[in-house]
């Protein structure tokens, strides 16, 4: 009993540390801050735009107040460009695919605590919960090193012309979403490596008899 315990604590701080990952994949899926354009004063898009991966928000400045204006999108827009419809697909995968981990890590929970240890049922569900958050946090990262990549080489994008954006801005960087989904990856990976990590107990794996002993 005390070494059944002691597998339950161990996989129930998975459990909390891959709830957390997904909580943070999926805030940060929803977060405008992936990318932030400047945009330069001397034109008529001066402000501030805050990119997305489902809206963007701008920020103009005037001498009384800051308006601000979201448009929002989706991957049936063809204006915006590859990467952020393929992150958009795999941000939905992520939080899809986490979700699945969490169910599957609490079946395995559940199997631990009435004492349910073979093989076949508890240790595949261990499994299957890892690889499920080590695949969720592969497209995270897939996503922010493509969003990196677009930043870096200062990639345009043809907004429509209600949204009031230049193709390219005056100066872009990093947005604080990137911390946060950064986070979400890390988060993910280890806590698949908590699930994958599971060993069953020596005295509920079953030995076969040798003829003649």
């Amino acid at each position: 009993m005390p070494l059944l315990i002691n597998i339950a604590n161990c996989q129930i701080v998975g459990f909390a540390v891959a709830t957390i990952g997904w909580i943070l994949g999926t805030t940060a899926m929803g977060f405008v801050e992936w990318r932030v354009w400047y945009l330069d004063n001397a034109s008529q898009f001066s402000g501030l735009a805050c990119i997305g991966m489902w809206r963007v928000c701008v920020f103009r400045h005037t001498n009384i107040t800051t308006a601000t204006s979201c448009h929002s999108y989706s991957y049936h827009d063809t204006y915006l460009p590859l990467d952020i419809r393929v992150s958009q697909n795999l941000l939905l995968m992520a939080s899809i695919l986490g979700l699945l981990g969490k169910a599957s890590v609490t079946f395995a929970l559940k199997n631990v605590s009435m004492g349910i240890l073979e093989k076949n049922t508890t240790y595949k569900a261990f499994v299957i919960s890892g690889i499920l958050n080590i695949a969720a946090g592969i497209c995270i990262s897939v996503a922010l090193i493509w969003n990196y990549h677009s930043v870096m080489t200062e990639e345009g994008i043809v907004f429509p012309p209600s949204f009031n954006l230049p193709f390219k801005p005056h100066a872009q960087q990093i947005g604080n979403t990137v911390i946060v989904a950064c986070l979400a990856a890390f988060v993910l990976f280890l806590s698949g490596s908590f699930f994958l990590s599971y060993k069953l107990p020596l005295d509920s794996q079953v030995h076969p008899e040798i003829p003649g002993m």
